[in-house]
């Protein structure tokens, strides 16, 4: 496990050169976001631990590199606290783990709220049919969807079923009902692109699946 976390914290100080994130203060909120979800995820272990956090803020950075208006700092922090306040993992209300980390790093509330706004996004169950007001949003959504799909997305599906009791049938299932369906769900042209790969790979799975 140490080792996972020291090549995060490389694959982080990378990610935050390569978006120009050049504010120290921002930097060591950033830093310190991490850390906090490496504590918070450490004994998870269906799908939704620090390395699920850390694929999705990878994919949000490329993101960014095609959308330089979106601010990357709240898109950044939005990421590393998305699943904070996870319904199916926490009993929290009103991003209550997210805040509470914000408010102790002295983000500005304005910033809070705008980094809330984005979390609040990414559900897919709370959010069929809503597109997210802003780039920021769209780019975290968009982030944490791809890491739903392609062969992690097969991975974290079982890994999630195996640990809430779903039968083989019902985590096929759950392709069907969400998975197959994100591609075409994606917010920005530059997430669909990346999806197409990894939905065709689940297909071939599924196929092989259904075949054996």
């Amino acid at each position: 496990m140490v080792d996972e976390v020291f090549r995060w914290r490389v694959c982080l100080r990378g990610l935050l050169i390569k978006t120009y994130l050049c504010d120290m203060e921002n930097i060591e909120i950033i830093t310190e976001a991490t850390k906090y979800i490496e504590e918070l995820f450490c004994e998870n272990h269906d799908g939704h631990d620090a390395g699920h956090t850390m694929r999705v803020l990878k994919n949000a950075q490329e993101l960014l590199l095609s959308f330089p208006e979106a601010d990357a700092f709240i898109v950044q922090l939005a990421v590393l606290l998305h699943d904070a306040d996870d319904h199916k993992l926490f009993s929290t209300e009103n991003n209550y783990n997210a805040r509470s980390f914000m408010e102790k790093m002295g983000v500005d509330p304005e910033i809070i709220e705008l980094v809330c706004d984005a979390i609040n996004s990414v559900s897919f169950s709370k959010n069929r049919g809503k597109t997210p007001a802003t780039i920021e949003g769209k780019i975290v959504q968009d982030a944490d969807r791809l890491d739903a799909l392609g062969a992690i997305g097969i991975a974290r599906t079982f890994a999630y079923g195996g640990k809430n009791g779903r039968s083989l049938e019902d985590s096929i299932q759950h392709f069907y009902d969400k998975l197959l369906l994100l591609k075409d769900e994606m917010n920005t042209e530059e997430a669909r692109e990346m999806a197409r790969k990894r939905h065709d790979f689940m297909k071939k799975f599924l196929d092989e699946y259904s075949k054996e």
